[in-house]
């Protein structure tokens, strides 16, 4: 397995700045200054997505200066771009976790209650083939990519920091499992001998997820409610609602500071210039 690597001494200043105080999806990783977000985009609308709900904080300037001002209905090529805000509960300094973001965003946009939706991360650049199997995948109102670990180039230590995914013989989801301890890691294999991972992006049908999403518990240890907790709650209610589309690809990412030269790498050998 080829391993991507980077160094932070090898980053300007700006990189390193930016790093520190922007959204990760809003660091620029191109020589015209782009950020990933835009080539994140560049392939949602590729997949044929046309719609977009970027889940901010309540100071989104930044992200505003880039795909527009109103709060809704921004047009920027050929998408509509929503901003959807997760506000902080005034007991908490920190937002209250992935669930709570889908959730205050399917609040503000009532449409999402009765319409199946994609939800991804902003620092992951899935490609444009993974956007368009989840995106047409009908075969159950709710899916999951599940990534070969051979096809993702990261080390061990990396992909511990990850979640595995277990399904069934028809390809219906079980549990994920966060943070999964190497010894147990071959109880997770599919007949085939491979280890699916999570990189987070999922479909979920609307009407049958927001309960769980509303009424998803705090995680003792992260103290945040979180996305695959909502989802085993509803599997364990409605078994098979829930597929795994196994997909044999690596996802680029930006973890840490090392990963942007690594995604500015990646992103070299796409052309966006007429985008």
């Amino acid at each position: 397995m080829k391993l991507e690597h980077g160094r932070i001494a090898d980053l300007s200043n700006e990189e390193i700045q930016q790093s520190n105080t922007r959204s990760k999806g809003l660091i620029s990783i191109d020589e015209s200054g782009r950020p990933l977000l835009d080539y994140l985009l560049f392939n949602a609308k590729q997949a044929g997505y046309k719609t977009i709900y970027i889940i901010t904080g309540v100071d989104n300037s930044l992200f505003k200066t880039y795909y527009g001002n109103n709060n809704f209905g921004n047009s920027y090529h050929g998408l509509t771009i929503n901003f959807a805000i997760q506000h902080i509960p005034k007991d908490r300094e920190k937002p209250l976790g992935t669930a709570d973001a889908v959730y205050q965003t399917i609040k503000q946009y009532n449409e999402l209650k009765t319409d199946s939706f994609t939800v991804c991360n902003s620092d992951n650049f899935y490609s444009i083939e993974a956007f368009k199997s989840i995106r047409l995948f009908d075969e159950s109102p709710n899916v999951l990519l599940g990534y070969s670990r051979k096809h993702l180039k990261f080390s061990e230590e990396k992909i511990a920091k990850f979640a595995v995914i277990h399904y069934n013989n028809n390809g219906s989801l079980i549990d994920i499992v966060e943070k999964p301890d190497v010894s147990v890691l071959n109880n997770y294999r599919d007949t085939q001998g491979t280890l699916h991972v999570s990189m987070n992006i999922f479909k979920f049908d609307g009407f049958l997820f927001f309960q769980y999403l509303k009424k998803c518990p705090i995680h003792k240890l992260r103290n945040e409610k979180e996305l695959p907790t909502a989802l085993l709650n509803m599997i364990n209610d409605h078994p098979n609602s829930t597929r795994v589309l196994p997909i044999a690809e690596h996802v680029p990412d930006l973890t840490s500071k090392e990963d942007i030269l690594i995604m500015k790498n990646y992103v070299s050998k796409i052309d966006l210039s007429d985008w």
